[in-house]
């Protein structure tokens, strides 16, 4: 089945979910998540998948373990796409009661390649090119984000020309739409489609400059 677009009834299904998070409201609405936001938003991925890669649909639950917020689900729907041969940059796209939601970039940086990126940033040739990246995506309305640190990293002067980039721990970009009749159309996916082509540099540079972790992964944080 391909993409038709987000029923207006998976929105209302998460505006439910917002005011009533228990297991009773979910036993009693699955088949509305199924049907009206769990099959789009995989309709939806498959389209984009010889472009952009193997895409992953996120769980509906929640881990709580270590969270003061003990609701069981999520209120929203995402799912991120690696394209092949990618060390670090993906996309990501999420459906909620807000709204669509797309991203580009990293999420988290493992020490060695947060080293890297730090050592990039600095460079002089490729330290400018992310900052025209950054640049670009901003002028064209998106929001660039992720974990930073307050103060400078150490080893790093507060001087630094690229200093703000030097305290991030991650980086992407990121763009939300509140809900729309276009939403309910297949132009969800060109405006998707369009967005992630948008941050395939900021990928690319990621990609080129961090690249994958080469920590064990009982190493990682």
């Amino acid at each position: 089945m391909g993409f038709s677009g987000f029923p207006d009834e998976g929105l209302v299904f998460y505006e439910g979910l917002e005011a009533d998070n228990s297991r009773a409201y979910w036993t009693a609405h699955r088949a509305d998540w199924e049907t009206h936001v769990r099959a789009p938003m995989q309709a939806l991925v498959d389209e984009l998948t010889g472009e952009f890669g193997t895409p992953k649909l996120f769980r509906p639950y929640r881990d709580v373990r270590f969270s003061h917020d003990k609701t069981p689900y999520k209120t929203h729907q995402g799912a991120v796409l690696h394209p092949a041969g990618s060390g670090l940059g993906s996309v990501y796209v999420e459906i909620s009661a807000d709204g669509l939601r797309v991203a580009g970039g990293c999420w988290r940086l493992q020490p060695d390649q947060l080293d890297r990126f730090r050592r990039a940033v600095a460079d002089d040739l490729q330290g400018p090119r992310l900052v025209a990246e950054v640049d670009r995506l901003r002028s064209a309305g998106y929001e660039i984000d992720g974990d930073r640190l307050v103060r400078s990293p150490r080893g790093w002067p507060g001087d630094h020309p690229r200093i703000e980039l030097l305290r991030h721990k991650a980086l992407h970009g990121s763009h939300r739409w509140e809900p729309s009749d276009w939403l309910h159309t297949p132009t969800a996916v060109d405006r998707v489609r369009d967005a992630w082509r948008a941050f395939a540099p900021l990928n690319r540079w990621l990609d080129d400059n961090v690249g994958a972790t080469t920590a064990p992964p009982d190493r990682r944080r």
